[in-house]
């Protein structure tokens, strides 16, 4: 048997961790603020599961789009998705990978969450500044037993390009016509009046802040910054809250078969059911079909692999529904299309 020196078997050891190291794939995506709490967590999860490191750039579904388009990411998100047109232009493909929800938020005191009930007329009347003060006539009708004070709503929007903001708009343009007529429904809005953000961080943030204030941020930053939601009527008719049942009724009726044959372009906008969270939205990942860098696509599809696998526990813990089993099967059906995916 050969007797090796300990300067040898150190050499071995550390030829091994390089070659370890360099196996070690570091990948970047960038986009949608909505999800970035789940990527965060499920990155960190997958690290120490494979030892591949996922970088994130929290920066806006519109920055997630030019930056995919420019090539300077592995991956964007996107809240909004892309037509068919936009995508074949780009060369581009895109899948779901989570559902969540969008929240209107408050801060008034003495409100605490879910106690403040408000309909799709009443909210897109206070976001193109309508309805002013919290005392006023339509609030206390939707709301006789709470003590509303007199005081000015200071609305908080996002200032970036957002799929959160196209997601809330839309919604508001299903519900109001004057908004569909007047606002409209992109990725950013000419807001009559208000407070600027950037990120779901940013309005989250100025909501905290700003006394009298009212905002809309994915369900996650809510609770993470112990913000005030509010209830919303929905289709049915029903005041209800987020919750992982709600968001799951509204996602309910999605055929994914068809949706995956029309690009995934799909959204749980105003869906009916007695419990449907009105405004439920999903997020799309963003790859090139003939990826420029092929490896590293592969790995970011390992990767979403994963999430969508075994991160469901780690998705509800965060407020998010797991993808169900037909649209991951969907989802990763789709895969092989992409040249180099290993699928």
């Amino acid at each position: 048997m050969k007797m090796y020196s300990r300067a040898a078997i150190g050499m071995i050891a550390g030829i091994a961790l390089i070659a370890n190291s360099a196996a070690a794939a570091n990948l970047t995506g960038a986009g949608s603020t909505f999800v970035f709490p789940l990527i965060s967590k499920w990155a960190g999860a997958y690290k120490d599961a494979t030892g591949n490191q996922i970088n994130y750039q929290s920066i806006g579904s519109g920055g997630g789009i030019a930056q995919i388009k420019a090539k300077t990411v592995t991956f964007g998100a996107t809240d909004k998705p892309l037509t068919t047109k936009e995508l074949n232009a780009a060369g581009l493909t895109q899948f779901p990978i989570v559902i969540g929800s969008i929240v209107p938020v408050i801060n008034v005191p003495g409100i605490q969450p879910g106690q403040m009930v408000l309909d799709g007329t009443t909210l897109a009347n206070i976001f193109m500044g309508k309805i002013a003060r919290w005392n006023d006539p339509a609030l206390k009708k939707l709301n006789p037993t709470l003590s509303l004070p007199d005081r000015a709503i200071t609305v908080v929007h996002r200032s970036d390009g957002s799929g959160t903001t196209f997601n809330f708009a839309t919604y508001l343009s299903l519900v109001s016509p004057q908004w569909k007529t007047d606002m409209g429904a992109d990725t950013a809005i000419e807001w009559p009046a208000g407070v600027g953000a950037k990120g779901n961080e940013g309005v989250a943030g100025n909501v905290s802040q700003f006394v009298g204030s009212i905002g809309y941020v994915e369900y996650a930053f809510a609770k993470q910054n112990r913000l005030s939601h509010v209830k919303l009527i929905n289709r049915a008719g029903r005041p209800v809250e987020p919750t992982i049942q709600s968001m799951r009724s509204a996602s309910a009726n999605a055929d994914w078969a068809n949706a995956a044959k029309n690009d995934f372009h799909i959204l749980f906008l105003n869906q009916p059911g007695a419990e449907s969270w009105p405004i439920t939205a999903t997020v799309f990942v963003l790859v090139y079909k003939n990826p420029p860098d092929k490896k590293a696509t592969a790995e970011a599809l390992k990767f979403f692999k994963w999430g969508m696998e075994k991160g469901g526990q780690l998705a509800i813990g965060l407020d998010y529904v797991p993808m169900p089993e037909n649209a991951v099967a969907a989802v990763e059906a789709g895969w092989k299309n992409i040249q180099g995916s290993g699928m």
